[in-house]
């Protein structure tokens, strides 16, 4: 428990800082709504000179565009973009950052096993988003409450607001193999910054493809917005490829940290 408030604390200005970015990020989009709702007719003319390609690659559904659900769809990839580099962070520094600190030998002298820092140091992790998605999500429902031009579904507004976490939990699984498959990390924004836009490049590409099993390339194609809303419910495939995801990349990272040598200086 001292270890887990001790990585709780550590992540707590981050943590501000992220919550209080997407909250705000999510109010700038959603205070456009009304003014871009009264003028869909141009935007939709205009957005129908664009390929078919580029449209699907920048998240544009022109059909529902003008709904609030369509319109919070499209802003959402690019706030999915902004959360996947906190979960990035936070699971990369996890165990690089004891390396980096020289604070390992320090931390590893302790009467604890190394499962047990483990599980504190992700269960801090998972806090710390968990966190900025209840900011988050009830920031964002509050603005679609008070923006809304006609009645929608707040079951799929939800589904749809829920999905960051889901794709926060696998890059902070994938940075948390990274941090210990790869422990002196020089720079995390770095690392950080590099996956996940590799991932995002790659989900605009295979989103742009129209082949499914593309998809399952990028973790920023397994909750298709448009999908969400047409059926009320994610696809059962890619989240059980998420859920496989997190599970295969913690496990191997107990195993790794267990049994590797962890230089503190």
């Amino acid at each position: 428990m001292n270890i887990y408030m001790h990585e709780l604390r550590a992540y707590r200005n981050s943590t501000i800082i992220w919550s209080i970015s997407l909250a705000a990020i999510v109010v700038l989009f959603m205070s456009m709504f009304p003014t871009f709702s009264r003028d869909i007719e141009d935007f939709t003319k205009l957005m129908e000179g664009f390929p078919e390609a580029v449209r699907q690659a920048l998240g544009l559904e022109i059909e529902s565009l003008g709904t609030i659900l369509g319109f919070y769809s499209y802003a959402f990839l690019y706030l999915t973009l902004c959360g996947a580099i906190q979960a990035m962070n936070v699971g990369t520094s996890i165990v690089s950052k004891e390396v980096r600190e020289k604070t390992a030998d320090f931390l590893l002298t302790k009467p604890v096993t190394r499962a047990s820092i483990m599980t504190a140091k992700i269960g801090a992790a998972v806090t710390s988003l968990l966190i900025t998605n209840v900011v988050f999500i009830t920031t964002a429902s509050l603005m679609a409450s008070m923006v809304k031009t006609e009645p929608y579904s707040v079951e799929k507004f939800l589904l749809i607001s829920i999905t960051l976490l889901l794709i926060q939990l696998i890059f902070l699984a994938i940075g948390i193999i990274i941090s210990v498959v790869v422990p002196r990390i020089k720079s995390v924004l770095t690392v950080s910054l590099g996956t996940v836009f590799a991932f995002f490049i790659i989900g605009m590409l295979a989103s742009t493809s129209g082949d499914r099993a593309k998809r399952y390339a990028s973790p920023f194609q397994y909750y298709d917005r448009a999908y969400i809303i047409e059926h009320s419910r994610y696809e059962a495939s890619f989240i059980l490829v998420g859920l496989g995801i997190i599970v295969v990349a913690i496990t191997a990272s107990y195993v790794i940290y267990t049994r590797r040598d962890i230089h503190g200086v």
